[in-house]
């Protein structure tokens, strides 16, 4: 039983940590230093994904929804990654080039299959776009699922 509470604790922490890391990155890079969205745009863009167009209550009703939905996708990359961790060596060989890639790998399955299918309204990607998301996925999501993860294990492996 205590195991798996650490389990879950464990993947709820990066997912938290992961979610609150793009989520400061989303507001800094493009409300704060490029302007092109406010905080409400940016969370309701999120939740445009899964409503389109639908308004359920306000503008910040939305924008609520669009964080919960957020934290919910990262929790969802925190836990695949925790799953798939032990299965894959070379995932364990270095905890910063694993969670550069995973943020790339995040990149992808956002980029090119999520938000395509999704109501939400976007634009092709440019290169200054895959540039500015992809390093914000790296270091945002991919770094600190990695480096919790690689801690939980070597934790559980040394008390084994």
């Amino acid at each position: 039983m205590q195991a798996k509470a650490s389990r879950t604790k464990t993947i709820f922490l990066a997912g938290f940590i992961a979610g609150t890391l793009d989520a400061s990155g989303g507001v800094i890079v493009y409300c704060l230093l490029m302007k092109v969205v406010t905080v409400t745009q940016l969370f309701h863009g999120i939740a445009a994904g899964l409503f389109g167009d639908t308004i359920i209550g306000s503008e910040n009703v939305m924008a609520v929804i669009g964080l919960l939905l957020h934290y919910f996708i990262a929790f969802c990359f925190a836990t695949g990654y925790f799953f798939v961790y032990p299965h894959l060596r070379f995932l364990q060989k270095n905890a910063f080039i694993s969670g550069l890639l995973y943020g790339l790998i995040v990149w992808v399955i956002m980029n090119l299959i999520v938000i395509p299918l999704s109501q939400a309204h976007h634009s092709p990607p440019t290169w200054p776009g895959f540039l500015r998301g992809a390093v914000i996925l790296m270091i945002c999501i991919g770094l600190p699922i990695s480096f919790i993860t690689a801690s939980f294990y070597k934790k559980k492996i040394k008390v084994q």
